[in-house]
């Protein structure tokens, strides 16, 4: 895989047509394993000269943001410095000079490339189509786990003898980590997904352990440590918009009372916001304390005094759900913060009450509210994330009895700690820990009963 890599660089360089093997816009374990794996087998099987070279489609200095990516990376011993990112090539001018064929991978959708659509010869997904917006070429879907298992299908039904130990590590613990170690009582993995894990364990025994390369990739993907304070607020960033008013919204998985202590965190969210016109940044903090019970709290910062005591005012007296905020003290200007003791209320569904505050703080000021929209989202999407989340507050269902037992895949979009998208759930930082918390919850209960 690695001397593949290699020549692909080495290939940019050749002004020749190109066929680019492009994951999703998150770039997430399961898009760019998805995407090298692809590209690796499509080369060594195509008997004419053609070249085949995978690209992450993200800017490469976005990549510290993806601590599993890295880790995995760095585990199978491949540098980053080999791979190809989307700043690093002109699809455009590609396809332009009618050198661009376009193979997608974990995704069928190109938000932001329209234009590239006619290039578009293959897709391979895992998610359900949305006809309006798939490209017109050979289309292959399978609701699994992970699109890794897809790619591993295709390689060991077509060319098994390709398979080095490399390329079966990084498939191997992209659906470990997309299926949640295989647990059945998750209910995230197909049968497909658990027979391929068991077909490359059987091909290279020595691959790590379940446990161990779920828990390193797990670790990873929640560690912040070697994070910026920007980096730390776009690794899992959502944002909504209203009449020119911009709120970010950021999960940050350590103790809001450690990140607050951050030195110059005043002057860091202070150019964070100018730099993305963002008016508001709500930060949720999320981790587990020292009896494994799952701790949210809230940060709100807003330099508009009117707007931030509008926000928190509808925070702190919402009934549906209540939030049960309890203030947090805190030496920064222009920040609030809170404890939250309602552990179940994730972003998801901090969202309408949001877009209430919004309203409220319009109406005070006397303008016309419009209709919040969702960045990196179509109005439709974001219509359907707002009517979800709406409906699990008036019913308030939990997270399992709102989505239904389908197979997590990644959005076309950067962030979002939904787990569902146009029906199929994401396996996202957030979505882990709520079932985290779920399990928790559960057996904390079971055990209070059992004492009984």
């Amino acid at each position: 895989m690695e001397d593949y890599l290699q020549g692909c660089r080495a290939a940019l360089q050749e002004s020749r047509p190109l066929h680019v093997v492009l994951g999703n816009e998150a770039c997430d374990l399961d898009s760019m394993v998805s995407a090298l794996a692809l590209a690796f087998y499509l080369a060594k099987t195509t008997e004419t000269e053609e070249v085949f070279v995978p690209v992450l489609n993200i800017k490469r200095s976005e990549l510290p943001l993806r601590g599993d990516n890295i880790f995995l990376l760095q585990m199978v011993h491949i540098p980053e410095t080999v791979l190809i990112f989307r700043d690093e090539i002109d699809l455009h001018a590609l396809h332009q000079a009618g050198q661009l064929t376009l193979i997608l991978v974990d995704h069928h959708v190109l938000p932001n490339d329209g234009a590239l659509e006619e290039a578009v010869a293959e897709v391979l997904d895992h998610r359900p189509i949305e006809q309006k917006h798939c490209p017109p070429c050979h289309v292959s879907v399978e609701l699994v786990g992970s699109c890794a298992t897809l790619v591993t299908e295709r390689i060991l039904q077509g060319a098994p003898e390709i398979l080095d130990r490399q390329t079966a590590a990084l498939l191997h613990g992209t659906i470990i980590l997309d299926c949640v170690n295989m647990d059945p009582k998750i209910g995230k993995a197909t049968l497909k997904d658990s027979r391929y894990v068991e077909k490359l364990e059987a091909l290279f025994p020595d691959l790590p352990k379940r446990n161990d390369i779920f828990d390193s990739l797990q670790k990873a993907k929640f560690d912040v440590s070697g994070l910026s304070t920007e980096q730390m607020l776009r690794k899992d960033q959502k944002t909504i918009y209203r009449q020119g008013t911009k709120v970010a919204m950021s999960a940050i998985y350590m103790d809001l009372e450690v990140f607050l202590q951050r030195s110059d965190l005043l002057a860091d969210l202070h150019a964070f916001c100018q730099a993305h016109n963002y008016d508001v940044l709500v930060a949720m903090t999320i981790f587990f304390n020292t009896h494994n019970e799952p701790v949210r709290q809230l940060a709100i910062f807003c330099p508009h005094v009117a707007l931030r005591m509008t926000i928190c005012g509808v925070l702190e007296h919402s009934h549906s759900p209540s939030l049960k905020l309890t203030p947090l003290p805190s030496t920064h200007p222009n920040l609030q913060a809170y404890h939250q003791g309602n552990t179940q209320i994730s972003r998801k569904k901090l969202l309408p009450l949001l877009q209430e505050a919004l309203s409220a703080y319009f109406d005070s000021m006397k303008i016309p509210s419009g209709q919040p929209e969702i960045v990196g989202m179509s109005k439709e999407q974001a219509d359907k994330e707002s009517d979800r989340a709406s409906n699990s507050l008036i019913s308030g269902l939990s997270q399992d009895e709102e989505d239904p037992p389908l197979p997590p895949t990644p959005m076309n979009s950067l962030v979002d700690e939904c787990p569902l998208d146009q029906g199929l759930p994401k396996l996202s930082a957030e979505a882990v820990f709520e079932k985290c918390s779920q399990i928790s919850l559960s057996q904390s209960t079971t055990a209070s009963l059992s004492k009984k």
